[in-house]
Order: C-alpha cells, then sequence, then structure tokens
C-alpha cells in the first residue's frame, strides 16, 4: 500500500463546525522551510519561559511593561518596577488599581496613564516618579490612552480630542493644545503611530495626522490618509514588523485583525479567527490586548483573549494558539506583556510578579510542562468509507533528557470532529535513540471521514516534521 504525505503544518483553523475543521494548533507554529529539506512546512513547539526575577506572589499580575533605553519596566499589581540587567528589581512608584495601563516613553520620561484615570512620569535621569498634576491634563476631558511622538506625549480623551504635552515634557500640559479627528463623526478610541505618522483611530474609522509644525499652534495636522476601519480594542493596536496591527472593523462589520498596508487596511484574520472574536461580550473585546516579538526567524504578534492568545507569525503567515495550565486548569498564554531589553526577550505575568524570559531551549513554563497539541484537517475519500492500516508522525527523536528520560506523544483519532477515541502513546526516543519512529497501526474503518490528534506533554525538544499514512478507500 503506497504512503501518502498528509498536511500537519496548517496551523489553527478551528470551524464553528468542528466536522468541517477542526484544526487545532496549540502551542505549536508552522515553519515553512525556504530552502530543500526533509518537508517543506514542519511544527515547531511553541518556546517556553523561565523565571529571572519577581515582585511577588499576591496580587501582583501584570498590567503592562515597556522597554526605554535598553531598559526593562514593569507595571505589576499597584506598582512601577525597573528590572536591572542583573535581574534585580527597584520599586519606582504606585500605579493604584487593577485595570491594564498605556505606557510611552520619551528615553528619558516613562508615561504610566490609567484609562480614564490618573496619569504618571518616572523621570529615569533624575530618578523622580511624580503623579501628573497639571490641570490642563484633564480639561479636554478624561486622558485613555498614550504614545509618544516627535517630542511630545500624544493622549487621546473620552471627549473625542486628543491633546499633546509640552515638548519632551509630560508633566506640563496647555488645555489648547488639543485635536480632533473630523472627517468622520464616530468616537475616538486609541492612537497609534506608525513611521512616525499619527494614527487616531475611531469606532468605525482612523484617520491619519502628521507634525507640521511650521508655525502652527497646534503641530499635528490631518495629511489625507482615511482608513474604513476603526478600532474596537485599544490595547489591540501593536507594530509588528513592518505595519501596523489591530482589532476593529468598518460601520456595520464584526471585529476582525486587520494590518495597515500602503494607504488601507488588510485583513489578517481568518474566518475561524473572527468566530472566537465574535462570540466576546462588548467588555471582553474592548479588554483584548496585543504583544509582538521576533525570534529565531519568526516574527509573533499575540492577541490574548480570555480563553485563548491567538499568534499570527508574519513569517509563515499563519496562525496558531497558545495556552497554559494554571493549577491544572487550561487557560489562555499567561504571558501578560513581552519586550525585548538585555538581549533577552522578557515577558511578564497574568498570575503573579514574575518577570521571565521566552527561551526556545526551555520546555516548560517555570517549571511545568506544556500540553502541545496538534490536529488535522479532516481526510475523506468522497465520504465513502476509507480504512488506515498505519500512520507514522515524524517527530525529532532521541530527544530525551533529564526530566524526561522516556518521552511519549500520544495520538487520538475522531469520526465526527466533536469526540475522540481512546488516547494511545507512541515512545519518541531516550537520549540518543535517534531511529525511534513514532508509528500507529490498526487504525480501523471510518464511515466518511476522520481527523488525528496529537499530543506532546513531555518537556522535551518539540520538532514535528512530517505525517504520513497508508489509507484505503472503501464502500459506502
Amino acid at each position: 500500500m503506497p504512503t501518502t504525505p498528509l498536511p500537519i503544518a496548517n496551523g489553527f483553523y478551528v470551524s464553528e463546525s468542528l466536522p468541517v475543521s477542526a484544526q487545532e494548533c496549540v502551542n505549536w507554529y508552522p515553519v515553512i522551510n525556504p530552502a530543500p529539506s526533509l518537508n517543506q512546512e514542519i511544527l515547531i513547539g511553541a518556546p517556553g519561559t523561565n523565571q529571572l526575577a519577581t515582585t511577588g506572589t499576591r496580587k501582583q499580575a501584570n498590567r503592562g511593561a515597556h522597554e526605554m533605553k535598553g531598559a526593562a519596566y514593569f507595571v505589576n499589581g499597584t506598582s512601577l518596577y525597573k528590572m536591572n540587567s542583573d535581574f534585580t528589581v527597584n520599586t519606582l512608584g504606585t500605579i493604584p488599581g487593577t485595570a491594564r495601563v498605556s505606557i510611552a516613553g520619551n528615553g528619558t520620561q516613562l508615561m504610566v496613564l490609567i484609562p480614564g484615570g490618573n496619569g504618571y512620569i518616572y523621570n529615569r535621569s533624575t530618578d523622580v516618579f511624580a503623579q501628573i498634576t497639571d490641570v490642563d491634563f484633564t480639561a479636554n476631558g478624561a486622558p485613555q490612552y498614550v504614545v509618544f511622538i516627535d517630542s511630545y506625549f500624544l493622549v487621546t480623551t473620552d471627549s473625542n480630542k486628543f491633546i499633546i504635552s509640552a515638548s519632551n515634557n509630560g508633566l506640563a500640559w496647555n488645555a489648547l493644545d488639543f485635536g480632533s479627528a473630523e472627517s468622520d463623526p464616530d468616537d475616538v478610541v486609541a492612537p497609534g503611530v506608525y513611521k512616525n505618522q499619527l494614527f487616531v483611530f475611531g469606532t468605525q474609522t482612523a484617520e491619519a495626522f502628521q507634525n507640521q509644525a511650521s508655525g502652527a499652534d497646534f503641530p499635528f495636522i490631518r495629511n489625507g490618509l482615511f482608513l474604513s476601519k476603526g478600532c474596537y480594542s485599544p490595547l489591540s493596536i501593536i507594530n509588528a514588523q513592518d505595519t501596523l496591527m489591530f482589532i476593529g472593523g468598518g460601520e456595520n462589520e464584526s471585529p476582525a485583525i486587520w494590518a495597515l498596508a500602503g494607504n488601507g487596511t488588510q485583513k489578517m484574520s481568518t474566518p475561524a479567527i473572527e468566530n472566537l472574536l465574535q462570540r466576546l461580550t462588548k467588555t471582553e473585546l474592548t479588554n483584548v490586548y496585543a504583544w509582538a516579538y521576533a525570534q529565531k526567524g519568526a516574527y509573533f504578534v499575540g492577541f490574548a483573549l480570555p480563553t485563548t492568545t491567538i499568534v499570527y507569525d508574519l513569517t509563515s503567515q499563519r496562525w496558531h494558539e497558545r495556552k497554559s495550565y494554571v493549577e491544572s486548569e487550561q487557560t489562555a498564554h499567561r504571558v501578560s506583556s513581552i519586550i525585548t531589553a538585555y538581549g533577552r526577550v522578557l515577558c511578564a505575568d497574568t498570575v503573579d510578579g514574575r518577570i521571565g524570559e521566552i527561551d526556545p531551549d526551555v520546555y516548560t513554563e517555570y517549571g511545568s510542562n506544556m500540553i502541545r497539541s496538534v490536529a488535522t484537517q479532516p481526510f475523506q475519500n468522497n465520504m465513502l468509507s476509507i480504512f488506515v492500516p498505519s500512520i507514522e508522525l515524524t517527530i525529532e527523536s532521541g530527544v530525551g533528557n533529564a526530566d524526561s528520560v522516556d518521552p511519549m506523544i500520544v495520538m487520538e483519532r475522531s469520526k465526527d470532529g466533536k469526540t475522540w477515541e481512546a488516547p494511545r502513546p507512541r515512545k519518541i526516543g531516550k537520549i540518543g535513540d535517534y531511529k525511534r519512529r513514532a508509528i500507529w497501526r490498526r487504525n480501523g474503518r471510518a464511515a466518511r471521514f476522520e481527523i488525528f490528534r496529537f499530543t506532546l506533554s513531555d518537556p522535551v525538544k518539540p520538532v514535528i516534521i512530517q505525517l504520513t499514512a497508508n489509507i484505503v478507500g472503501g464502500d459506502k
């Protein structure tokens, strides 16, 4: 019987109707090899996390992070912290509340803004932390979100305006220094900056502004670029590689993930991703936040939803999910913020005050096993019955280590996309057992179609190279 290669690296695509597609891709990400190789499309395990420091274990969940002049800053619990290059942590000041914050820096001053609340400035040169007390800071409404552009801290407010600080001074504001997006009357949501161009996002549209400071009282004026997509999740606006991404849509449109493309926008999400977004309540959608980082040739952009984190790789142009297990319960990826500093990819935590490093050579999350699963597309023969005498998963073998001496991967089989037969484990090789093969025989008959799911939970190097099977067609 001939052996047939089966696609395994398509990424995440779980349809609203599971028999149509139930393609899980949790804690794996697809890699497309540009050069000739054993297989052009493979799966690599998402990196683990290793703790470097902590700000506490109770009520210290991260609310935001920022890199400025090579240093790492985190808002954990009700405090602003600086983590130094030796991984010691200094407390800089108090940030009340529990809501996620908006952060921007000008190289000397770091501004932390509680949406709808107070703003704070930390000056790294003087080591002084202070609340913004200038009455003009709130003269044009309650400040919401902050960016930095052309020497100004720029803040959107709840009165559909955006305001700017004095040049390079986030403590000084003038009530007359404000602008508004006027091409469309929708409400202002949040600002974004891309290639030194300001975008003011509304609920249905976005308008671009440029600094034209030649004698003007207010330096930012419209430059004529208008986008027919607004933003639904203010903290989803993120600079990613060579674009700006966000969750939003146009008038009467359901939420999707978009990216700037030339003078317009390009949809990046799939119907499966949009199905996840449409299921969120308005509050849940508003609270979705994004992070981005590059590592080992990939460029990841993650969007944290309540129960999962969906991640797009701009290199492979495919989606995957990241999930964590916290106290034996599956949750969204516990990483809250990601920044690059001190030559490392640093992350903060949704659970407590841990500050860690995202490391592709670590196969656990703070010592806890990561559960990695991938489910194939449905395989069928014009809806006739099929038999699979054998199926083989080519996985990098011989990867056992001191933490998992004899690791295994588990296969499950589904004939409907909803229920799964009993798991069947196969060993993938002790240290140096490079010839170990993971083969499942006698897989029985499926009346119409079947799906295979593979799960790896041992803390070993995770690389899936290809999937092959003997498939025999049958009768109705």
